[in-house]
């Protein structure tokens, strides 16, 4: 099975075109190697991936024929991402609301919310 599909099959990426540009992007290493999307996976290979603000590391159990359940993973993946991103990655959302950091978003809309929080 082809790298992109069997992030996309075990619940990696939502879509297996943002599979696939992840790992044109160089943000998929298989064995610490970077790779193409059209890689073919094998048993015990060890993936790192970032996604998003978290790095998650995976060993390759099994190729399924096709995207599978939640409940399945364990027979396809062995998750091997430390508890430490995790946490990174609840620490992110616990941010208050509206909170942007300086210089993101468009500048009307960052207009709109110091007038906000100056009322």
């Amino acid at each position: 099975m082809r790298l992109d599909q069997w992030l996309w099959a075990v619940r990696v990426f939502k879509t297996r075109t943002l599979a696939a540009a992840a790992i044109r992007e160089g943000k998929v290493t298989v064995d610490g190697e970077p790779v193409k999307p059209a890689r073919e996976v094998r048993g015990g290979e060890r993936i790192v991936v970032r996604v998003n603000q978290m790095t998650r590391t995976v060993r390759v159990l099994d190729a399924p024929k096709s995207r599978i359940g939640a409940k399945l993973l364990p027979q396809f993946l062995e998750d091997l991402t430390p508890p430490e991103e995790y946490a990174r990655r609840r620490e992110v959302n616990l941010l208050p609301p509206g909170f942007r950091p300086r210089g993101a978003g468009r500048a009307k809309a960052r207009r709109e919310m110091d007038e906000w929080r100056e009322d």
